[in-house]
């Protein structure tokens, strides 16, 4: 899929991270992904006072893509609060390898990558499936 409007995606998780509860770092993160139906996903922060309870953008990501009927991610955005394009953390790429299109995009701080330049030799769900 080529014809990515990374406008959008950007505005919807700018809109995402605008919504973010962060009361103890002050860093809001919005993400907002394009599903293989069409359908744009999108999810916020939210901190806990138990900081290592806390969830990020992502998780709230995919949240939204199982509620909201389940598919492929095409391609993903992750901002901060200033709007600022930012980079996954690794538990979160590797969340996204999970429900990813093969060669999903992802729009990063140095350009347009594919999960598996952010993620090399990643293990997911396909590996599974080749031991059973």
């Amino acid at each position: 899929m080529t014809d990515i409007d990374w406008d959008q995606l950007r505005h919807v998780a700018t809109d995402a991270m605008q919504r973010a509860y962060a009361p103890y770092s002050r860093y809001k993160v919005g993400a907002a992904a394009l599903v293989s139906d069409g359908r744009i996903v999108s999810g916020c922060n939210v901190e806990n006072a138990s900081y290592g309870v806390g969830l990020c953008a992502e998780c709230a990501l995919v949240g939204d893509l199982h509620m909201s009927g389940g598919g492929e991610l095409v391609a993903f955005v992750c901002v901060n609060n200033d709007g600022e394009t930012i980079m996954p953390c690794g538990r979160c790429r590797q969340l996204l390898y999970e429900f990813a299109l093969p060669g999903m995009l992802l729009e990063t701080v140095s350009g347009i990558r594919t999960i598996d330049e952010v993620l090399p030799d990643a293990f997911g769900p396909r590996d599974l499936e080749a031991a059973r």
